[in-house]
């Protein structure tokens, strides 16, 4: 009887529970109590995991219409504000995203709060999030574009939306310094003009950071001058243009070939021959992702890779400066421009002869001296280093300007002339356009230069002014790639063929010469095989096994007798690879003179 009594009132109080659930349920909605007030008193007693509505955030912005979204116009570029704020009444857990077509760029200000990602994160009661964005339309159509923001319950895992962007890539911030002056180009006067801070660069549309070093007696007037102010060539000595810090990821459109995606950019889907994007976003400093580089394009992207050129020894790295052409020298009217001597001053400069006839070591001790202790650029090595560029930082260049940010990108350019143009002079003159990606006849001269819109600047990494010249022709480039199986480093061919490093020659004897740098300056490859050439592995971030082949680009890994990396084709003649050279090309060198060339690299600590 006793046990009964006691099923009864058990059997009595959930009832009457569920009466009073009813009551307060009917009184709530009559009342107009918020949802969010209903679930939080619930969730304080335990006893309750009813959902009844949604967590919104509210999308405040003086640049969106009512339904969060915006016109952005092809070419433009606009930077708005956007605030997301908690109004629930309890802590809720939001993400953030876009809509808009592809070839529109988003980006944000990492000074400010960074945008959530896929997982959201959670944001307290009457807290707000505010974001500084950019929008850079670089379509051929206006195009609209919608934020939108999912929220839930702060310990649930929250979805998100199908077939919605999330922000993930900064607005670069360029690091220079004290005596590199910012200049851009002005197109009414054909000069470089000091540029003004908030007007500089722009990588959406092509138009990468660039600076130059001018002579020790105009510094300072150039240093003091207005912006707009013009620098003749006269008073420059060297360009440089950055590469700011990025991670990368290849896609395959058909899930087998890794060719990068077609995007709004090819009218066909990508082959080896006429490849496509490269997906590409900016990163901070403090930022680095070792995904494989490689995603099929139907899914979402992922794979994401840092390069490994963004590591300068032990210490991570924000961007590198990157010469603007081929290296020239203090005393152009030399033999190869300069020749097999480190005591030449380096110049960076179009419309000049390259620097060859070199081997690799002076070419080391030449990138070195940029930087040396009263230099005559101005740079202060506690804070700058210079040196010659490597193989893997020759990628930088070459996978920024196959993305949206470079030539791919660059709309001006349909299909196969997104490969950059060819430098085909049979004088080494930098700077050079054959206006077209290869020389497939017998006109080996300097047919447009670097300034002629199109025709010109189709040279560059970006089909603007604004890039990296030289890397597809002209000279031949060492860079400081070697073969080192086992750690044990080739020096060259023979006694009378090698880059002047003590070293391996190929017979397996020792040639006793300079001594080599610190390691942080070279790459070293352990195999001829691009696949297993970084310690067993394949190579990625180094545009070897990756990139092998595209647009038609010669390969040809480093090994005992040609221990060194040459990146780029030769312009012409016994020189020449014709079809075969471009940014994707990589070759072997002895690391002794021949009429090849070098880039210098600059690092800001």
């Amino acid at each position: 009887m006793l046990g009964r009594i006691k099923y009864q009132w058990k059997k009595l109080r959930k009832s009457n529970y569920i009466v009073i659930i009813g009551i307060i349920s009917l009184f709530l909605v009559v009342g107009g109590f918020s949802y969010a007030l209903f679930t939080s008193s619930a969730e304080r007693r335990g006893s309750l995991n009813i959902v009844t509505g949604q967590i919104v955030a509210t999308i405040e912005s003086d640049s969106l219409e009512s339904n969060n979204s915006m016109i952005i116009k092809s070419g433009e570029s606009k930077e708005i504000v956007i605030t997301l704020k908690n109004e629930n009444k309890r802590n809720g857990k939001f993400n953030f995203w876009y809509e808009v077509a592809d070839g529109v760029n988003v980006s944000y200000d990492s000074t400010k709060d960074e945008p959530m990602g896929e997982e959201g994160e959670v944001i307290e009661d009457n807290g707000v999030k505010t974001y500084r964005l950019k929008i850079a339309n670089n379509t051929d159509n206006d195009e609209v574009i919608t934020f939108g923001s999912n929220g839930g319950l702060y310990n649930k895992k929250l979805s998100f939306p199908s077939g919605k962007k999330i922000v993930e890539g900064i607005i670069p911030v360029v690091d220079t310094e004290d005596n590199m002056i910012k200049v851009v180009w002005n197109e009414s006067s054909s000069s470089w003009v000091k540029a003004d801070n908030n007007n500089w660069y722009d990588y959406d549309f092509g138009k990468w950071a660039n600076a130059v070093t001018v002579t020790t007696a105009s510094r300072s007037k150039y240093q003091s001058a207005a912006s707009g102010t013009a620098i003749p060539m006269n008073d420059i000595e060297t360009m440089w243009v950055y590469i700011p810090r990025y991670s990368y990821t290849i896609g395959s459109e058909d899930g087998d070939a890794y060719y990068g995606k077609q995007g709004v950019y090819l009218n066909n889907a990508p082959t080896k021959a006429l490849p496509g994007e490269i997906d590409v976003k900016f990163i901070k400093k403090d930022e680095k992702e070792l995904g494989n580089a490689q995603y099929k394009v139907v899914e979402k992207r992922s794979g994401w890779r840092t390069p490994d050129a963004f590591m300068f020894g032990t210490e991570e790295i924000s961007g590198i400066w990157v010469g603007k052409f081929e290296t020239s020298s203090s005393n152009p009217s030399a033999v190869g421009g300069g020749g097999n001597v480190a005591s030449l001053d380096a110049m960076i400069k179009p419309n000049m002869v390259s620097w060859r006839e070199m081997q690799v070591a002076n070419i080391a001790i030449v990138g070195r001296n940029i930087t040396k202790d009263e230099n005559r650029y101005g740079f202060n090595s506690e804070i700058v280093n210079s040196h010659a560029m490597k193989n893997s930082e020759w990628a930088l260049v070459t996978y920024l300007s196959q993305s949206k940010y470079g030539k791919v990108g660059n709309r001006e350019f349909r299909e196969k002339n997104k490969e950059v143009y060819q430098n085909s002079s049979n004088q080494f003159i930098t700077g050079c356009s054959y206006g077209s990606p290869s020389n497939v006849g017998l006109d080996y001269g300097c047919q447009y230069t670097y300034d002629i819109s199109i025709s010109g600047t189709g040279a560059s990494t970006t089909g603007t002014i604004y890039g990296v010249y030289d890397m597809n022709g002209g000279s031949w480039e060492y860079t400081m790639g070697n073969y080192a199986p086992s750690g044990n480093k080739y020096t060259g061919w023979t006694v009378n063929y090698n880059s002047g490093y003590t070293g391996l020659l190929q017979d397996g004897t020792t040639f006793t010469g300079k001594s080599w740098l610190e390691e942080k300056y070279y790459d070293f490859y352990t195999s001829s095989d691009f696949l297993t050439a970084c310690n067993q592995k394949a190579c990625t971030t180094h545009a070897l096994n990756e990139t092998a082949g595209w647009y038609g680009d010669y390969t040809y890994m480093v090994m005992a007798q040609l221990p060194w990396s040459v990146r780029g084709g030769g312009y012409s003649g016994n020189y020449s690879l014709g079809v075969g050279a471009g940014i994707f090309c990589f070759h072997q060198g002895d690391g002794v003179t021949y009429n090849t060339s070098f880039r210098l690299v600059l690092g800001i600590s």
